[in-house]
């Protein structure tokens, strides 16, 4: 199928951008990589009277050291997310999740802010937000606002972006000394969306665990953090009973709706499988060996 006609604009500013934005509201939707938008406009799932370009933005792009926080352009490739030295020092959980998107074509293409307002449940960038409770600023006329990712994420494909407001940056937290990351998927086929994806930050002082994050996505319509599921698991020596139990604890804090496809218990039991495989990893690292 071909798409519904719209008008095209090309703004040569961000401020031309948020012009349009203005004035045509919900009519309109900002493209950049167009990997999710253009294959929706060709099924007509999604029908923009107003198609917004904003490729020529190129001070919406980069990554940039501001200190406690690494800040990431919406217009950023998810390449350039992978790649770029900043985040593997600094944010490795997102180099490790951007470095799994998709296929090559699809990372030199598509953005940080494409992704993130597209907003699919099972999205590894999402996801990663979600887990660092990074922070994503927006810009209107009026001026901006900032939210944090569990704010921004309303519902499967769903955020606070309002009509006449666009993603401008994201910033997210440095990893601090003691603390590892991971991020494993399980999907059909490569570059597929995955059926069940964990992020995972673990931070170590003294041979305890101070710091256990674990983010589950498309395990519910967003991407979701276990905070109160993890609360026992910390000042403790970890070792094999220890993540045993946390991967039990991860079973039981989703709730997936069941699927004839994809049963409910399916994704549960993978949930567990992939987050003690991700312990194990990261405690690995650390020089210890709990199962």
């Amino acid at each position: 199928m071909k798409p519904a006609s719209f008008e095209y604009h090309r703004p040569a500013s961000i401020g031309e951008a948020l012009t349009l934005l203005a004035e045509y509201g919900a009519q309109a939707k900002l493209i950049s990589g167009g990997q999710s938008l253009i294959p929706m406009m060709n099924m007509r799932l999604a029908s923009p009277a107003h198609l917004i370009d904003i490729n020529d933005l190129s001070e919406l792009a980069g990554v940039k050291d501001r200190g406690d926080l690494i800040e990431i352009g919406t217009l950023t490739r998810h390449h350039e997310v992978a790649s770029s030295s900043l985040t593997a020092v600094h944010c490795p959980l997102v180099s490790q999740a951007a470095s799994t998107i998709g296929h090559y074509a699809i990372r030199q293409r598509g953005t940080l802010g494409g992704s993130l307002a597209h907003a699919d449940p099972a999205a590894q960038m999402a996801l990663v937000a979600c887990t660092l409770d990074a922070r994503i600023t927006l810009a209107r006329h009026s001026g901006e606002r900032e939210l944090a990712s569990a704010d921004f994420f309303e519902g499967a494909m769903t955020t606070a972006v309002r009509p006449d407001e666009m993603i401008v940056r994201v910033g997210f937290p440095k990893q601090q000394p003691g603390e590892r990351s991971s991020f494993k998927l399980f999907s059909r086929r490569h570059g597929d969306f995955a059926v069940i994806a964990v992020a995972m930050v673990l931070g170590m002082k003294d041979g305890k665990v101070n710091k256990l994050h674990i983010g589950v996505g498309g395990a519910s319509p967003v991407p979701v953090r276990l905070d109160a599921a993890l609360e026992d698991f910390l000042d403790k020596t970890p070792d094999a009973p220890w993540v045993v139990s946390v991967g039990l604890a991860a079973y039981h804090a989703i709730a997936p709706e069941e699927s004839t496809r994809i049963p409910a218990i399916y994704r549960k039991e993978l949930t567990q499988s992939l987050v003690m495989h991700a312990l194990n990893d990261l405690l690995a690292e650390q020089g210890m060996e709990a199962a």
